[in-house]
């Protein structure tokens, strides 16, 4: 897919992200085991794979809200994982966009894209609440600044995240399953700012389970099972023609799931036995 100058000052390095030999453990259940890849400037790097298989703690560790057990993470030029890493710095530099939309109650929209220009980079409040809205508007929600967010739908408040995330002048967007909470009619809205963010260039490295978007909008597909990579390439490799058998499998369940829980037998043999809830 072809990208634009998304603006940055250093196109050479600014959004990169590098991942080497990354583990993660909880204990004694090792969620990642050994992760390698990188994300290159305008990039879009989509992650999927089943649940468990550690693709929302990678995503964590990119940004330091989980502590990696061993390997390293640089991102923009900056081992993340250093010792003597300044990560609120980092943090400034990488947007992240959750689940769940954690904007605050008792704010409108504008102030939640606001309040982390406030108190982090220190805008005064003209400056923060222009490129708030500038960013509203980006996102499609000009005319919702002044909403609350029980006022708004599941898709407007995921946008308004989004907003939120881009008026820190990110040069990275981390995704981690933004839609996963959404109704599947407000779905569209969201991948709708996503599709347009990477078209401005910006680099994204995206957990998700939306195939359609993956095979769209990917420059490249990673996916992840038992906390390993197990087949990454474009979206035309990985998601219409996998190599890996457990690749196969994985998307069969999800591109047709109908037909995969009959190819297992378990709807056809329920309405042979003639069992309740047949």
């Amino acid at each position: 897919m072809k990208r634009v100058d998304a603006g940055v000052d250093d196109p050479e390095d600014a959004g990169a992200i590098e991942i080497r030999g990354l583990h993660k453990s909880f204990g004694a259940n090792e969620v990642l085991r050994g992760i390698d890849f990188h994300v290159a400037p305008g990039e879009v790097v989509c992650v999927i794979g089943p649940s468990g298989s550690g693709k929302s703690t990678l995503l964590r560790c990119v940004n330091l809200l989980e502590e990696p057990s061993a390997g390293s993470v640089r991102v923009a030029g900056v081992e993340v994982t250093g010792p003597d890493v300044d990560i609120d710095a980092v943090r400034r530099g990488i947007g992240m966009v959750f689940q769940s939309f954690n904007l605050f109650p008792h704010l409108t929209a504008l102030g939640n894209v606001m309040i982390a220009q406030r108190r982090v980079l220190g805008r005064g409040k003209a400056e923060a609440e222009r490129v708030a809205r500038d960013n509203l508007e980006r996102v499609g929600l000009a005319d919702k600044i002044d909403a609350y967010p029980a006022q708004l739908s599941g898709g407007q408040q995921q946008r308004v995240a989004i907003a939120r995330a881009l008026a820190m002048g990110p040069r990275v967007m981390l995704f981690d399953e933004p839609t996963s909470a959404l109704d599947p009619e407000l779905v569209g809205d969201v991948l709708g700012v996503m599709r347009t963010l990477a078209e401005a260039g910006m680099t994204m490295l995206v957990v998700t389970h939306e195939m359609s978007f993956a095979r769209e909008v990917a420059d490249r597909v990673v996916f992840m099972d038992a906390g390993v990579v197990v087949e990454e390439g474009p979206p035309s490799q990985v998601v219409a023609a996998p190599v890996h058998e457990r690749t196969r499998a994985f998307l069969s369940r999800v591109l047709d799931p109908a037909a995969a829980r009959v190819g297992e037998g378990e709807p056809s043999d329920m309405f042979r036995s003639g069992e309740p809830g047949a």
